[in-house]
């Protein structure tokens, strides 16, 4: 994980990071992933489920987000930058497999 955090800290310095399920909701332009912590509640899940579905964004669930972004209780983040999101993408998925 620490190689997420420092990718995810990278989106955040660069400006590429959308912080919070109030912002991913009212945000209008394209995102490539969203990553929702395993904490977070029915309602949240429910609507980055709906958000990533309709908009064909992939959706990860990770551990202890907002420690990994230094956010103390954020639940989810939006990733705007195709090649960053496919590096968490790869990582995260890569994790789970091995």
């Amino acid at each position: 994980m620490k190689e997420v955090k420092g990718i995810l800290n990278i989106c955040r310095k660069a400006g590429y990071l959308i912080i919070g399920g109030d912002n991913i909701k009212t945000y209008h332009h394209k995102m490539f992933l969203i990553v929702v912590d395993k904490s977070a509640g029915k309602s949240l899940m429910r609507e980055m489920t709906l958000i990533s579905k309709e908009n064909d964004i992939e959706l990860l669930c990770i551990e202890a987000l907002g420690e990994l972004i230094g956010i103390d209780n954020c639940k989810a983040v939006a990733v705007r930058n195709k090649a960053l999101s496919d590096e968490i993408i790869q990582i995260i998925k890569g994790e789970k497999l091995g």
